[in-house]
């Protein structure tokens, strides 16, 4: 049942609003009671065309689950961008597995040998190290007092050695994070080059069967 409020012949021009009393009866009239606003309702022209729907106002566990929905969509379409960029990325860059692994190569490669620098300065300040400490020894074999500059240079000798340490940890880190992005490259694109068959072998087989249609004499 459609109850028709008319309020007069100014209403022919003016949007009305539809929707549901307490009695679930259809209501059409100039507003909406603010205790049937959470309910939702419909905006409608002169014609009873509808313009607008307002939808019902939702429960907090509807809005959780709406909220979570929408962060489960936006997430979908962030990883949908991340590999459409990601897969047009290795196409523009290789052309085989191969390309790929001589890239690592190289990369990895100015990482060990920054490393191997590294490692050689920590050996050099070890030998001051103990050249100081072998000194210092000495002195007090003669029962002489070792000199504070001396103590001093091998604490700070210590100190960039304790530097270097975390230099090498830190590069060793970096290094295996470059492998395993390396690596990921390597099993996108052989994801990439399967499907890169499946779609010519598809093609194949389609223009096989219509050659084949084609050239059926009973057709």
């Amino acid at each position: 049942m459609v109850l028709l409020l008319v309020l007069g012949t100014v209403a022919q021009a003016t949007d009305l609003y539809r929707y549901v009393n307490d009695e679930e009866v259809t209501v059409v009239g100039f507003q909406v009671p603010p205790e049937h606003v959470k309910k939702g309702y419909e905006v409608v022209n002169d014609k009873g065309v509808v313009i607008r729907v307002v939808p019902r106002e939702l429960s907090a566990e509807e809005q959780k689950h709406a909220d979570a929905q929408k962060r489960l969509e936006e997430e979908a379409a962030a990883e949908q961008v991340r590999l459409k960029e990601w897969d047009e990325a290795l196409l523009l860059r290789y052309s085989s597995i191969e390309d790929i692994e001589a890239a690592a190569e190289r990369g990895l490669g100015d990482l060990r040998i920054r490393v191997s620098i590294i490692k050689s300065n920590k050996r050099s300040l070890k030998q001051q190290v103990e050249n100081y400490q072998a000194q210092a020894a000495e002195m007090e074999r003669l029962g002489r007092e070792v000199d504070i500059g001396r103590l001093q240079a091998i604490e700070d000798l210590q100190s960039e050695i304790a530097i270097s340490d975390r230099a090498i940890a830190d590069r060793q880190v970096e290094i295996e994070a470059v492998e395993a992005a390396y690596q990921e490259d390597i099993e996108r694109f052989e994801i990439l080059l399967d499907m890169v068959e499946f779609r010519r072998n598809m093609m194949a087989q389609q223009r096989a069967e219509q050659q084949k249609t084609t050239h059926d004499p009973r057709r």
